[in-house]
């Protein structure tokens, strides 16, 4: 291409995807081990489950499966956060969501960064969750003085970084020379780094008030704290994952299992607990551990609408009243069974789930309706049942904060449940964000409303 010629912002990101998928392969080897096993049991559904098979198809998803990951990062101030939506601009992301995790005892409030067009997604479905610590959730005004004091030192973006953030948004995209030099340099941002920037007692001292709190401040940037492949079976992932030598924790977080699977379920394996190095008051290092990141993995459902979603808090609540998931695993095999016979009231059938308002779904014709000359499609559930339209689920994209938070109290034990409290405030999250998010239930519904648009265009 002619040097001065502009590279898409899905090519930038399939790009940083493809290069912080091969950074933590070579920092976590056990990441690669899960690919493997993921890519295995996504074949294996692939060649048992025609049907599925054909709605990917049909849908033009399937390819982006292999393809998909998501990452989750976490910031200490708000300069950090505004940067990084810049960055994550030029790859054509946008926040979408506002997830409040103080109401899980987790001292974060966060949004999910990603592309949003249908034709982006199919592309690179690349996201990444954001969450920028609560220093106002502290509760020792010393030690709160502390964290904000160390955090300030730190810049977490190289100069050359936020040179070419500067220069895609004054030109308009990036030469494909650049867009290599913008992914080589934001990668550093992500890059594990094991000097910490504190001595070991400031460490302990933040760990002891969350540990959280030690990840984000005692180091000199947001490392990745895991990349997580999409499954299409994560039980049948949950079942394997010992025999690869991987210990996964002890349920999949999220809904039950389902002919129709909704929303989102996550499961991981334990952090790691990798060596780093403390400061010592003479200028040298003393050798010490840090546990962080971990391995994880998703299987994504169909998005519901606020009725659904609605239903879905309403069943997982009275779960939860009836049994609370200890960190530990404890009880996993009495919460799984609790939620399964909670969520028996959840219709699992895509027509109930359509003709109920529970979810959202994505309508096109089919070939007898591609053939169809005759009469208007404005009649919708006309259409359907005289087969000339199809309606697939549309992929929720997004995520769940008590799994989110599930995910990060299995990872860190049970001491990560600390005294934080809730304190939900998306106002602020957005000023310190330079913009606001993006509601995902107006989203999803205007998705579903441009396919019923574009059907009844095609028959006039």
């Amino acid at each position: 291409m002619p040097t001065d010629e502009k590279v898409s912002a899905s090519h930038i990101r399939r790009r940083f995807s493809a290069a912080m998928s091969d950074m933590y392969r070579r920092e976590v080897p056990a990441y690669g081990v899960l690919m493997e096993l993921v890519d295995d049991v996504n074949r294996e559904t692939l060649e048992i489950d025609p049907d599925l098979r054909e709605r990917l198809e049909a849908t033009d998803t399937l390819a982006r499966v292999s393809d998909e990951r998501h990452g989750a990062i976490r910031l200490g101030k708000p300069d950090e956060l505004a940067m990084m939506r810049r960055v994550f601009a030029v790859m054509g992301m946008a926040p979408v969501g506002y997830y409040d995790l103080s109401e899980a005892g987790v001292p974060v409030h966060a949004t999910a960064f990603r592309p949003i067009d249908g034709d982006a997604l199919r592309q690179n479905p690349f996201r990444v969750f954001t969450s920028l610590l609560r220093l106002d959730l502290i509760k020792d005004d010393e030690l709160r003085r502390q964290a904000s004091e160390i955090l300030s030192e730190r810049r977490i973006f190289t100069d050359r970084a936020v040179e070419l953030i500067g220069q895609a948004e004054r030109d308009g995209g990036l030469t494909d020379s650049d867009a290599n030099a913008f992914v080589n340099e934001v990668l550093e941002t992500f890059r594990w780094h094991r000097n910490a920037q504190v001595d070991v007692t400031m460490y302990h001292r933040f760990h002891d008030a969350h540990r959280l709190i030690a990840d984000v401040v005692s180091f000199k940037g947001p490392h990745i704290n895991h990349l997580t492949p999409r499954t299409l079976d994560i039980d049948k992932i949950q079942a394997h994952m010992p025999n690869r030598g991987i210990t996964p924790k002890a349920f999949v977080e999220g809904p039950p299992p389902r002919r129709c699977p909704i929303l989102l379920r996550q499961t991981s394996f334990k952090a790691l607990e990798e060596e780093v190095l403390f400061r010592t008051p003479d200028g040298g290092f003393q050798r010490g551990s840090h546990t962080a990141r971990f391995g994880e993995i998703e299987q994504r459902g169909i998005a519901l609408t606020p009725k659904g979603r609605a239903l879905y808090d309403e069943l997982l609540a009275e779960t939860r009243s009836r049994i609370r998931p200890a960190a530990d695993g404890s009880n996993a095999k009495e919460y799984v069974s609790t939620l399964a016979s909670v969520f028996e009231r959840f219709p699992d059938d895509w027509s109930r789930l359509r003709s109920e308002g529970l979810g959202y779904f994505e309508y096109s014709l089919t070939p007898k309706g591609r053939e169809h000359g005759g009469e208007s499609l404005d009649d919708l559930e006309s259409a359907i049942s005289n087969g000339f339209v199809r309606f697939d689920p549309i992929v929720y994209e997004d995520f769940l904060p008590v799994s989110a938070a599930g995910i990060f109290q299995s990872n860190l034990g049970d001491g990560a449940q600390q005294d934080i409290e809730a304190s939900p405030s998306q106002k602020r999250f957005e000023t310190e964000l330079g913009g606001p998010v993006l509601n995902e239930f107006e989203h999803y519904q205007k998705l579903e409303q441009r396919s019923i648009e574009a059907i009844q265009e095609s028959s006039r």
